[in-house]
């Protein structure tokens, strides 16, 4: 089964809200709430795609011939390729009813592991979402990173404590979750973190902490202050505000001020393993891949998914031959090019 014939099955039972289109890149789907789309016109989204398509390769086939090694590592975990899936919430809302947040997580998370790769499994309001998804990681011998939404103190403490029961190598927060309305009207409040409280959090977790949703160099340094272990350049997908950058836009500035002291992820639009590669060049260490995958569950399953991850692997794996990157490691920035 290609990716073209996942997308093909996909169609037929997704929801009204998600087209399964042959490039998700938020132009079909924008302003749609619920749905795949955004808050307000949806231009963030959109945003996000077009500018890793202005970021052009340098070829250069002047060097040995031979395969290349695309594994990376990331907290003493080595996976097959520097993509992850990213997390997803609400899938019965906001894609259609053939899944909900449970069965999408334990197929995704299984599945994510077998290709080699982890996946981060969203998080919401019903507590069994939580526990699923660590459930799932805890049978996949932890590969896999639970994403906490940015709750109260005593709902992420005891959304920690099933964290460490599934033996998860990481945990992230998607502290831009905060522009989400559901959050504001919780009692107690949720929302955005002080630093203080993120070190806090920081510590309840136990294993390598990541912060998702940094935008600005400022947003990194606060989050290496808090002690995160990685943060995400990520603007939730363009779907929490208007008028925003697209993450290529800051990815480079924001690894300048904190690489080396801290593992940096993107996500946002990238839809290739040649966007992949352009991220990876521009200072990420890796790169989440979200939207994709719902139409590879709903289109394919399990096959779906190996499906996509072998789509994308390939094309990292032909980029680094024809610009000459050996492994993952030699990727740098004169690989690129902009316009």
């Amino acid at each position: 089964m290609d990716y073209s014939e996942v997308l093909k099955q996909a169609r037929g039972v997704m929801g009204s809200h998600c087209r399964a289109c042959p490039v998700c890149n938020g132009a079909a789907c924008k302003n749609q709430m619920p749905g795949p789309g955004a808050k307000g016109v949806g231009d963030t989204a959109i945003r996000n795609y077009q500018k890793w398509q202005e970021i052009r390769v340098n070829m250069d086939t002047i060097h040995g011939n031979g395969p290349v090694d695309t594994s990376t590592e990331l907290f003493g975990r080595t996976f097959r390729y520097p993509f992850f899936a990213g997390p997803v919430g609400a899938v019965n809302l906001h894609y259609g009813d053939k899944y909900d947040d449970l069965s999408y997580n334990n197929l995704l998370v299984e599945a994510c592991a077998k290709a080699g790769i982890a996946a981060f499994t969203g998080d919401g309001v019903n507590e069994k979402v939580m526990i699923g998804a660590t459930e799932a990681i805890r049978r996949a011998d932890g590969a896999g990173i639970p994403t906490v939404k940015p709750w109260n103190a005593e709902t992420i403490r005891e959304k920690m404590e099933m964290v460490k029961s599934a033996g998860a190598f990481a945990v992230a927060m998607d502290i831009d979750a905060a522009g989400l309305p559901f959050l504001k009207n919780m009692t107690p409040p949720a929302g955005s973190k002080t630093v203080e409280e993120l070190r806090e959090i920081a510590g309840m977790a136990g294993v390598p902490f990541i912060v998702k949703g940094i935008m600005t160099k400022r947003g990194a340094q606060k989050a290496k202050e808090a002690g995160a272990a990685a943060i995400v350049v990520s603007n939730h997908g363009g779907r929490v505000l208007d008028q925003c950058p697209a993450t290529a836009e800051v990815l480079e500035e924001i690894a300048d001020a904190v690489g080396g002291g801290m593992k940096i992820l993107v996500d946002g639009g990238i839809r290739s393993g040649v966007d992949v590669f352009k991220a990876l060049a521009m200072g990420a260490d890796g790169v989440l891949i979200c939207r994709p995958f719902v139409p590879a569950v709903y289109g394919g399953g399990a096959e779906g998914v190996q499906s996509y991850v072998d789509k994308i692997g390939g094309e990292l794996a032909d980029a680094m031959a024809m610009c000459g990157a050996g492994s993952v490691r030699e990727i740098s920035r004169e690989m690129i090019r902009r316009g």
